[in-house]
């Protein structure tokens, strides 16, 4: 067969990658104990959840399949714009503005806030979608050391022009917290402007399930922020909250906004559905910490023949818990002998990570059984 030179060179990038044991590849997992997704409270599976978003799409009697355009041309709505006052209200901020993903908001954000001239400060291990909005920015770009305070100074301190400084409340491969009150306090005193990414924490975290920031008391602190529906809220979609301004400036300048075309009523309705479901979402909240605590608590008891399995549980008190055995063969490896128990387990490769971090990233949720993370502890021992 025929083989373009382009396809070629395509194919020998995956060889490489094949090699070094960082292929990604598509599956489907079906039937195994869920240690992977990010449905920590179980609303995705949620039945109830399912038949409220079904009642409430059949009451309002709009028979449509798609927005048939962007938010700007065909696909604004009356339901869209009451699920955004309803999120300003929800998240405690003055306005909001709907996405079609929290990648997309990301990128809106940081490609079309900061101008030339401009700096962006932020965290290293901040999401993919926070670089590549950034890479669209002609900003410019400073990293600091992930929850250094003392770096993300000296950084701010090099800055010029109007800065923003970019970090997640909780980091998604190592599951660690911001420290978002030094965060905020330097920002005060160097006149930066927060942006805070709360995927992980939204419906998980503070009062309601608000996110950190809330939980901090840092509401009136934050320029941006930025929530995700995906994750603990188990539908589709995100939001960027601040100000009117902020709102009506992404409207006219970001250009993932501007020209994607809109989520469906149905996503529209599913968002809605889920933060009223949240607020009866206490036990379960509750369940998924009680589970956290027993899975650290089994995995300290271990933690000498973790050892000498070249193993290393990483800090961290949230539904993250991201186990390191370095070199992508060997953690590749552990997750296949995991998922062949039973277990979904994600291996995390460098690239994705530093060489000689690689990791088992384990997602706990409400749902998981004691049984299920007894066997899931024991199982990570084997060879």
């Amino acid at each position: 067969m025929y083989m373009h030179p382009i396809s070629d060179k395509l194919q020998q990038k995956l060889e490489k990658r094949k090699l070094e044991h960082s292929l990604r590849q598509l599956r489907v997992s079906d039937g195994l104990i869920d240690f992977c997704s990010n449905d920590y409270l179980g609303f995705a599976k949620s039945e109830e959840l399912y038949d409220r978003i079904s009642s409430e799409l059949d009451q309002l009697k709009i028979k449509s399949n798609g927005a048939t355009g962007s938010r700007l041309i065909s696909g604004n709505n009356d339901q869209v714009e009451h699920l955004e006052h309803k999120l300003a209200h929800f998240f405690k901020g003055e306005s909001a503005l709907f996405f079609n993903s929290g990648y997309s908001a990301n990128q809106s954000i940081l490609s079309a806030v900061p101008q030339r001239g401009d700096t962006i400060v932020y965290d290293e291990l901040v999401h993919a979608s926070i670089k590549d909005g950034m890479r669209l920015s002609f900003a410019n770009k400073i990293s600091f050391k992930h929850n250094s305070i003392e770096d993300l100074e000296r950084k701010l301190v090099a800055s010029s022009g109007d800065t923003y400084v970019v970090v997640e409340s909780i980091y998604s491969m190592d599951g660690d917290m911001s420290l978002l009150q030094a965060v905020a306090t330097v920002c005060d005193q160097q006149q930066a402007f927060l942006i805070v990414d709360e995927a992980h924490s939204v419906g998980v975290i503070g009062e309601q399930g608000i996110g950190l920031c809330a939980e901090e008391g840092i509401l009136e602190n934050v320029f941006a922020r930025i929530y995700t529906f995906g994750k603990a809220l188990g539908v589709h979609g995100a939001c960027a909250v601040g100000s009117q301004s902020l709102k009506d400036y992404l409207i006219n300048f970001a250009r993932p906004f501007i020209y994607t075309t809109a989520l469906p009523v149905h996503s529209i309705v599913s968002v809605s559905c889920a933060i009223d479901y949240l607020e009866n979402a206490k036990q379960s909240i509750d369940q998924l910490y009680k589970n956290i605590s027993y899975f650290q608590q089994k995995m300290k008891q271990c933690d000498k023949d973790l050892q000498l399995n070249n193993m290393r549980l990483m800090k961290s008190n949230t539904a993250i818990q991201g186990v390191i055995i370095p070199g992508n063969e060997a953690v590749h490896s552990k997750a296949a002998f995991l998922q062949d128990n039973g277990m979904d387990v994600r291996p995390i490769l460098s690239p994705t990570v530093k060489i000689g971090a690689e990791r088992l990233r384990i997602c706990l949720h409400s749902f998981n059984t004691v049984a299920e993370l007894d066997l899931l502890v024991d199982k990570l021992l084997e060879s």
